[in-house]
């Protein structure tokens, strides 16, 4: 293959992964993004497989094969809850191969970039310096989060002077590739330079990874994943591969930005993360805790006063907007889908729900997005902190699953813990706040949360995420059929009531709008009203000039209804008989007869002639809700405690 077809069909994959890369960043085309990028890359393979002629190699073959397999195994294995652990040795795995790639062109194995023997020397000891440190910083992280290691921050005497050594003594192995050919003795030698990049680089990885709190662990993630683009940038600059060289780049350029937002959100800086000054391993009591533990210091098993006779339940089923708080815990119960099922029933109950998304809620960047997308949660509800914060305390009710550092209230005063000066969720402005945790215990940071002692609108639920929602959800079904019960009867005693208004009524209006024609209701109508004819009332049809979308739109639909035109009266005509009538029937309508027209000033229907409505001394009314009409004034109608029946 000629080299101007190779470097064309390169350029072309590389525009193919990054596109998927692209797509991978909106919901809807996420997984043709990743097949599109998979293809691009595994394309890319074999195309440098046949450029350098080893198609042929069976042991290639035999080593994807390996790979294929593990792949295969860990798909089916690896359990959602387990997914941040599962990055983290991806990225680790990600930063071996550039290290491996970088090593091997350090000694003279294999392709290099021999036009440009020093920087392709240079880049190869910087690709391994960084896999090296992608590589164990990545395992460290994963076996935090696999609680194979203390998830606590571990601090060694002078660690900070460590750390700056090793990174130091790691940039010092990528300078000594420059006198690689030289004369100088020792340094000289890739392999003494090879093992010095090796043995710094692992060395602050491990530094650098073992002290990072908890709160900071989804940054390290993202700077983790970041890190294995650039390693394998760089490598791809040590062997001249522009697939590589423009893959890891945008992959290192992305990963480095998604980390740089997650800093700004949590008001963190990079390279202190690095040296470890965000985390304390020993906290400090700030004066805020001080006064909370003088005024009530409660053991862990004891909850908070509750408002009488209110339970969670009963909040949910009176919540008109709800605002969600996943964190870890709904993560760790595999609670999502039942969470979804919670949702659901809000919404039926008429409540608006939304999901409020820390930005380092969870063990990696995304990591509740993943979550409630597997449980079919829409993107549209899930917001993030700044969109979302404001709405905390106006809204009825929050619902915090398996949440705690990123709402807890002592991030904002709590000075030398790991989670001081990080921006939270707003949920101790809420009035009602519903906590589903495991217990009271402290989040990842180890910083108690003053929000479990609040003496007003906190609901404890605790136990495992998945059986207190469920259990939420059984008690929430049942308030609200008790409530629909009681409802009913109340419904029952007022359709009596507007029964017997018609039933003893001699002479009834009827008062049709834009609504009837929405629900085809005209023949309905005329139903009824025959049946107040037969039963001795006088009926008549009050049409407004106005009524509906069109002129004589009603008359048309009565016309359609078989209602003799000699019953239809113009306003004029019938606006006088309301206040003798007995009982008015109105159909879907609303702007016609709103009372605030005489007196609304400002408004669009304000001096707008109406039907007398509000003068007759029984009402029916038969619309959709209590919402305004077309107009978008409120109806004071609505409001009137006697003689209004809502149907």
């Amino acid at each position: 293959m000629i080299d101007t077809v190779y470097y064309i069909i390169y350029a072309v994959l590389a525009i193919l992964v990054i596109t998927g890369i692209w797509m991978m960043s909106k919901v809807k085309t996420s997984v043709q993004g990743n097949l599109l990028s998979a293809i691009g890359l595994f394309s890319g393979v074999f195309v440098t497989l046949f450029k350098y002629n080893i198609l042929g190699v069976v042991s290639l073959y035999i080593f994807m094969a390996v790979g294929l397999l593990i792949g295969f195994y860990m798909y089916r294995r690896v359990k959602m809850i387990q997914m941040p652990q599962m990055v983290a040795l991806l990225n680790g795995v990600g930063g071996a191969a550039s290290a491996i790639v970088g090593g091997l062109s350090l000694v003279g194995v294999g392709n290099a970039a021999t036009d440009y023997p020093v920087f392709s020397n240079v880049t190869a000891s910087l690709a391994l310096v960084i896999g090296v440190i992608t590589l164990v910083g990545s395992l460290i992280a994963a076996g935090k989060l696999h609680r194979i290691l203390a998830q606590k921050p571990v601090v060694y005497k002078n660690h900070g002077a460590l750390t700056k050594f090793t990174l130091l003594g790691s940039a010092v192995a990528v300078l000594l590739a420059l006198f690689i050919g030289s004369t100088v003795p020792v340094v000289s030698n890739p392999y003494f330079i090879l093992l010095v990049g090796i043995l710094f680089s692992a060395s602050f990885g491990y530094v650098f990874a073992i002290r990072v709190g908890g709160a900071d662990m989804p940054i390290t993630i993202s700077l983790l994943n970041s890190l294995s683009g650039v390693a394998g940038a760089v490598a791809g600059m040590a062997i001249g591969h522009i697939l590589l060289v423009a893959v890891g780049g945008v992959v290192g350029a992305s990963g480095l930005l998604l980390t740089q937002i997650m800093c700004r959100a949590m008001n963190r800086n990079l390279l202190d993360i690095l040296t470890g000054k965000t985390s304390a391993q020993k906290q400090k009591t700030s004066k805020s805790e001080v006064k909370a533990e003088k005024v009530s210091k409660p053991s862990k098993t004891e909850e908070p006063a509750k408002s009488i006779d209110k339970t969670a339940a009963s909040v949910l089923v009176d919540a008109k907007s709800v605002i969600i708080v996943p964190g870890y815990g709904m993560a760790l119960a595999q609670a999502q889908h039942v969470v979804k099922q919670l949702v659901d029933q809000l919404e039926q109950n008429g409540a608006q729900v939304k999901y409020a998304i820390h930005p380092v809620a969870g063990r990696m960047p995304g990591h509740m997005n993943v979550l409630l997308a597997e449980a079919d949660v829409s993107y549209e509800q899930l917001y993030e902190m700044d969109a979302v914060n404001d709405e905390f305390k106006n809204v009825d009710a929050v619902v915090v699953i398996g949440a705690n550092d990123v709402l807890n209230p002592a991030a904002r005063d709590a000075e030398d813990t790991p989670i001081y000066g990080m921006p939270i969720l707003n949920v101790d402005e809420a009035k009602e706040v519903i906590i589903c945790n495991f217990d009271l215990n402290p989040g990842y940071a180890g910083v108690e949360n003053p929000l479990y002692i609040r003496n007003k609108g906190i609901y404890l639920q605790l136990g495992d995420a998945k059986r207190t929602i469920q259990q939420l959800l059984m008690e929430f079904n049942s308030v609200k059929a008790k409530a629909e019960y009681e409802s009913s009867e109340s419904e029952s005693e007022k359709d009596l009531a507007a029964t017997n208004v018609l039933a003893t009524a001699k002479s009834v209006i009827i008062v049709p709008g834009y609504g009837m024609a929405l629900a085809q209701a005209q023949h309905l109508v005329k139903q009824l009203a025959d049946q107040l004819e037969l039963n001795g009332a006088e009926v008549k049809y009050a049409i407004h000039p106005v009524a509906g979308r069109m002129p004589g739109h009603m008359n048309v639909l009565l016309a359609e209804a078989d209602v003799s035109y000699e019953l239809l009266y113009e306003m004029d005509a019938v606006n006088d008989e309301f206040k003798n009538v007995d009982a008015v029937v109105v159909i879907g309508a609303n702007d016609v007869l709103n009372p605030a027209a005489r007196d609304a000033k400002d408004t669009p229907i304000y001096g707008m002639p109406i039907l007398n409505v509000d003068e007759a001394k029984e009402i029916i009314i038969c619309n959709f809700d209590l919402n305004p009409g077309y107009a978008g004034v409120d109806n004071p109608l609505y409001e009137r405690k006697e003689g209004v029946s809502l149907r």
